[in-house]
């Protein structure tokens, strides 16, 4: 039966009805006997990343089509983090990946579609997608909108969002004048596509392509090129395919792929959110996982491709020398990947890379040997110690410096340390500690990027450490921990801190501590009062009331 699910919603007599409603919309009867595809198209005017995913749903639409599958186009929400950024709408972040991934499962559950081919663009479109894959377990494939193309100033300098950031915190120091600024802002995104660097959008995409969920080049394929429009189409078939074979995303998702996930991140020097969102998508799919897998996984990884923020490249460079197969690949040959893992092309990672040729064929500087890599082992770090009893997640992608003790600043809430940080009130040596920005504090675990840009921009990127109870953009470097658990608002010791208590960040040693006795954590913790919380009503609201703590996932899945 090749509709086993829809025809619930379109066989028989009593589901007349049924039949008639979808007729209004385009079906025929030889239709009722087809697969029933759910095609989540997360297009949008609010972002350049998605603004282009209607037109590759229109291909993903005849290769459903032309595959013997009939289509059935939805949307849902989608809130863009380099908009949001810096003020109090990237509250609404991260609580959108639940909204879309229930979003997803609402319509696709509701209509008993036999399948679901998603589309998504910025960073939590890709994991809330396969989160609700995963969750139904219905055939599936995910297909990435792409990078978008870099920005070029006057003086032939590659631009992207992180430099219009980052020439804020310039003109703050006064390395840059207004002129400066509005040249950058002009020029930092220059047409459709998601962010160029190695920040949340193509890690996760990457991590989603190594996971087997989509077609091989997902991820490095340009937004704005004729491959990617060719990838929707084939997407389209190969969903059709899958329905056909019953391959279903817990067939693909497994531990192993996991790992290959992970890994892939790793070598290509990805974002701290990839460690939320595998937590999240892996409790979706009930399969065990905790940070003990991610220091297992970072202990034996290199990081070899040169990308952004940590290096130099943006995912163009990366598409240039072979793209993500390439990197696959080489991980592959060198034995750090489960080359028996299903895909979504029905055949394993292994034999979608048989004929891929080597990163290593050709001269090129992006992707590095792996016996000479940038780093012998993950720039990714879980850290420990009396600050973070849950943990904690570093990023140390291209510093020189990994540790840092000084006097704590502490702020409570992100817009207080940025007015200090323009004030320019932050000095080398310091510890910035910003609190109640956590998955119920905040609520919504708001991203740091217009901090950490601005410290940047102000040449105290490795003078100056950081530690919260948010996020990090994947754009973010400097030497900064977030995803402090447990969070402020749970009465974690990252809510006990005071202004010059001593912190030190070791991510050497994975160690984040305050130099305080447990006696004294233990008064001050027996003084702290709980606040209420800071939305009564709504979807931020109802997000505080069900997420669960960063360490897994700072999802509301249960």
């Amino acid at each position: 039966m090749k509709n086993p699910r829809s025809r619930i919603t379109t066989g028989g007599m009593q589901r007349s009805p049924n039949r008639a409603m979808l007729r209004a919309v385009g079906f025929h009867d030889d239709d009722f006997s087809k697969p029933m595809i759910g095609v989540a198209s997360l297009w949008s005017e609010v972002t350049p990343c998605n603004v282009h995913l209607d037109t590759l749903a229109d291909k993903a639409v005849h290769g459903i089509i032309s595959a013997g599958g009939v289509p059935q186009r939805f949307g849902a929400p989608t809130a863009t983090d380099g908009i949001l950024m810096g003020h109090k709408g990237m509250r609404y972040s991260l609580v959108s990946r639940e909204v879309i991934a229930d979003a997803l499962e609402t319509t696709a559950g509701g209509m008993n579609h036999d399948g679901l081919l998603a589309l998504g663009g910025c960073d939590k479109n890709m994991p809330a997608c396969v989160m609700a894959m995963v969750r139904m377990n219905i055939p599936s494939v995910f297909v990435y909108g792409g990078s978008i193309l870099p920005g070029m100033t006057a003086d032939g300098d590659e631009v992207d969002i992180v430099s219009i950031f980052e020439a804020v915190g310039k003109f703050q120091a006064g390395k840059l004048d207004e002129a400066g600024v509005k040249e950058v802002e002009h020029e930092a995104c220059p047409g459709a596509g998601s962010c160029g660097g190695m920040y949340t959008a193509n890690t996760m995409s990457s991590a989603i392509e190594a996971m087997g969920l989509s077609l091989p080049y997902d991820a490095s394929y340009p937004a704005v090129s004729a491959a990617k429009e060719r990838e929707a189409f084939l997407a389209g078939k190969a969903l059709v395919n899958l329905i056909e074979k019953d391959i279903k995303p817990r067939d693909i998702v497994t531990r192993k792929s996991l790992e290959n996930a992970y890994t892939t991140v790793i070598a290509l020097g990805g974002s701290t959110n990839a460690i939320l969102h595998l937590l999240a998508i892996a409790r979706e799919a009930e399969i065990p996982w905790d940070y003990r897998d991610f220091d297992r996984i970072g202990a034996k990884t290199p990081w070899i491709a040169d990308m952004k923020p940590g290096g130099r490249y943006a995912m163009h460079e990366l598409h240039k020398v072979g793209g993500t197969p390439a990197v696959i690949k080489a991980l592959l040959d060198a034995g750090f990947l489960h080359g028996d893992c299903m895909t979504v092309t029905g055949q394993t990672l292994a034999e979608n890379h048989k004929n891929v040729r080597s990163v290593y064929a050709r001269p090129q500087t992006v992707v590095k040997p792996i016996d000479k890599p940038l780093f012998p082992t993950s720039h990714l770090v879980i850290m420990r110690g009396n600050l973070a009893p849950e943990g904690a997640v570093a990023k140390i992608a291209g510093l020189k410096k990994i540790t840092i003790t000084g006097p704590a600043k502490v702020f409570d809430g992100e817009e207080a340390c940025f007015k200090a940080i323009s004030e320019q009130k932050i000095v080398a040596g310091d510890v910035v500690v910003v609190r109640s920005e956590g998955p119920k504090g905040a609520p919504g675990m708001p991203e740091m990027l217009a901090v950490t840009a601005a410290l940047v921009g102000q040449g105290l990127g490795e003078s100056v450490g950081l530690l919260t109870d948010g996020r990090f953009s994947g754009g973010t470097h400097g030497l900064v921990v977030g995803h402090v658990a447990p969070e402020a608002y749970a009465g974690g010791p990252i809510g006990l801190l005071k202004d010059g208590d001593v912190v030190t960040i070791d991510a050497e040693k994975h160690v984040l501590s305050v130099a305080l006795s447990d006696e004294e954590l233990a008064k001050r913790k027996a003084a702290w009062v709980q606040p209420e919380l800071k939305v009564q009503r709504g979807v931020l609201y109802k997000y505080a009331k069900l997420v669960g703590s960063a360490c897994e996932g700072a999802t509301t899945a249960r």
